[in-house]
């Protein structure tokens, strides 16, 4: 059995969202919240999490259609540059299999998904002061309103992985 972590990002909303998002899933090490580039033309920073995890306690498919459903995946707004919906890969084999996963997944939405498959050029983390920025207040208005609808979606649909 392998008990490697792997490494994958994830974009598509505030990291705020995301981070608290993947901090509540099983099988998850570690979520950094902060921003990534990636090449060209995507080589602007963009709000998102970098995620360690034990793919055989959680796998990358769940991971992604976690993600999928907890963000705006089919909308192509005007803040994309800031909030880019992407998976951010770390290898070319990793690439290969996000984008089978991704086929797959659509099969599930009415509409495109306009997430990315892009390499993880490079992350930066956010200032201390927004890390944990769910765990450390739930009860922000902005918890309230954004955050806790994604958990509660989370809890429903994805049981077995909520930690």
């Amino acid at each position: 059995m392998d008990t490697g972590i792997d490494i994958i990002g994830f974009g598509g909303g505030c990291h705020w969202c995301t981070e608290a998002v993947f901090q509540t899933l099983r099988g998850v090490e570690r979520v950094e919240q902060g921003f990534i580039k990636s090449e060209p033309p995507h080589d602007t920073w963009s709000e998102a999490v970098r995620v360690s995890f034990y793919p055989e306690e959680i796998p990358l498919s769940v991971l992604v259609a976690i993600h999928l459903r907890t963000h705006s995946s089919q909308s192509d707004h005007s803040f994309r540059g800031k909030y880019r919906s992407a998976v951010y890969v770390i290898n070319k084999s990793q690439g290969t299999d996000i984008k089978v996963i991704l086929k797959e997944e659509q099969k599930e939405f009415d509409n495109p998904l306009v997430t990315h498959v892009l390499r993880l050029k490079e992350f930066k983390s956010s200032p201390d002061v927004f890390k944990d920025y769910y765990k450390t207040d739930p009860q922000r208005p902005f918890c309230k309103a954004y955050i806790d609808p994604k958990l509660t979606r989370i809890r429903r649909e994805f049981t077995s992985y909520v930690s």
